[in-house]
């Protein structure tokens, strides 16, 4: 009696476990979503909280966690109707200084878009519960060049005056620092 060896390839499955653990990977590598803070209270309103005057203190920390600057921002919002201006004064810890003016639009449903001269493009945001999310390019002068970076940027009401900001900063997908800042409603 003769048997035979049937000799199954084990190269398809190998690839697909290794399709399904990479998937699952990066799956697990996918950050927060806006909605998982909609029950979260006090609800923020951007066009209530960032109405009047405003200051802020925070801190750019490079992508080992040194800080590298700090700054104060003085600010002030005023809105008319679903559309707001926020004027930002920023003076940094080796004495420049520099202004942001943005321009924010309420779309309805939570949903904010905003522009500034140094905002590459239209910022675009969603509030829901104590949290905002928006994502933006800003223009960002280093060493006598401009690199436009991403900012994945989050902010969280912790109370009526106070609220909390971090943005993770990134060019081509690598990461390069965070900016956090404390928010103080006057």
């Amino acid at each position: 009696m003769k048997l035979t060896t049937c000799r199954v390839s084990t190269l398809p499955w190998r690839r697909a476990i290794l399709g399904l653990t990479l998937t699952g990977l990066l799956a697990g590598c996918v950050g927060p979503t806006v909605q998982d803070y909609a029950q979260e209270r006090p609800e923020l309103d951007l066009r209530q909280y960032f109405n009047g005057p405003l200051t802020a203190h925070g801190l750019f920390t490079d992508r080992s966690g040194k800080v590298v600057k700090r700054f104060t921002v003085r600010m002030t919002g005023t809105w008319n109707g679903d559309e707001g201006v926020l004027d930002e004064h920023f003076v940094y810890s080796d004495g420049t200084t520099q202004q942001r003016i943005w321009h924010l639009k309420y779309l309805g449903d939570g949903h904010y878009t905003g522009r500034a001269d140094d905002v590459v493009g239209q910022a675009q945001g969603q509030t829901a519960g104590n949290a905002f999310h928006w994502n933006y390019v800003l223009a960002l002068p280093v060493d006598g060049k401009v690199w436009n970076v991403n900012m994945d940027d989050w902010m969280y009401l912790m109370d009526g005056r106070t609220m909390l900001n971090r943005a993770a900063m990134s060019k081509f997908g690598f990461h390069l620092g965070d900016v956090t800042l404390s928010f103080t409603k006057e």
